[in-house]
């Protein structure tokens, strides 16, 4: 079945009034902005909300700011502006790494951050971005605003912490000294979910990794974080056997499955392989930064 069930629609004019009609119609609305998670759930009819609340004029949702040492990204920012923007290449090379190959042009002009962290899929790209830069989203109700860590959104598969009631709002950033970041990522074809991904964070001064952030995507890790690798890389000067010990336990924590994509060996060996240059490279664009 391609075709979804009826449905009412509605034109949100602000967070607010969107925040109304989710409190009015209760578990029977969902929020939509690109629509590229939600609509096909709903054309095979594994969702079937009664009212869908377009929330695309909402327009104080769309922005990327520098404030201070926090980089603040509306929920509404499309992955197209993502990947144009100065500012997060300058900030987080990583995020451009992985806009590059979200998908497709189509998808990217309409899809948007806040949509594809509230999907929470294994194999979505930006929440590893987002869970190695130590991000924080905020979540808006009728009674006010919450700020959640990144490590505390997603409690499962398609599952996140964001109540029925509740619209995420904004993605933030900590801005950092010494900062230089990279995503790799292994997929079947263009554009396609990855088999498995890497996304690493580094904070450096004077040679040494201070402080280190690394996520991997669709190889079965909890909480986003690869801890062993992290605990074994912080603090230390970085050279080719450290990336390598980071790869070795980063493999050796995840905790893939056979499937389509390809054999539990296979991905853990991308694990290692990936999370090895994904460090390097994090490490080359601190040093010039």
């Amino acid at each position: 079945m391609q075709v979804p069930a009826p449905f009412e629609y509605a034109r949100a004019t602000s967070v607010d009034h969107a925040l109304a009609l989710l409190a009015e119609r209760g578990e029977e609305a969902r929020i939509i902005a690109g629509g590229h998670s939600l609509l096909p759930m709903m054309k095979l009819r594994l969702v079937r909300p009664e009212l869908l609340i377009d929330i695309n004029d909402c327009v104080d949702l769309d922005h990327i700011t520098e404030d201070g040492d926090t980089l603040r990204i509306g929920a509404l920012t499309r992955h197209a502006a993502l990947l144009a923007s100065d500012t997060i290449g300058r900030l987080v090379p990583m995020m451009v790494d992985a806009e590059h190959v979200i998908a497709d042009p189509v998808v990217r002009n309409r899809g948007t951050i806040g949509g594809s962290l509230c999907q929470a899929d294994p194999g979505e790209d930006l929440s590893t971005v987002c869970d190695a830069m130590f991000a924080e989203v905020v979540i808006r109700g009728r009674d006010g605003e919450r700020t959640v860590p990144m490590d505390d959104l997603h409690r499962g598969p398609y599952e996140t912490a964001v109540e029925q009631d509740e619209i995420m709002t904004e993605i933030r950033i900590p801005v950092r000294p010494g900062a230089g970041s990279a995503y790799e990522k292994v997929e079947r074809r263009i554009g396609d979910w990855a088999i498995a991904a890497a996304g690493v964070s580094v904070w450096m001064t004077n040679g040494t990794i201070d402080d280190v952030g690394i996520g991997l995507t669709a190889v079965g890790l909890d909480d986003g974080l690869a801890t062993a690798a992290q605990d074994a890389v912080r603090g230390r000067a970085p050279d080719e056997d450290l990336y390598a010990e980071a790869g070795k336990l980063a493999a050796e924590q995840c905790d893939p499955v056979d499937d389509q994509r390809g054999s539990a060996t296979y991905k853990r060996h991308l694990t290692a392989e990936l999370t090895t240059r994904a460090l390097r490279r994090a490490v080359e664009r601190a040093r010039t930064a």
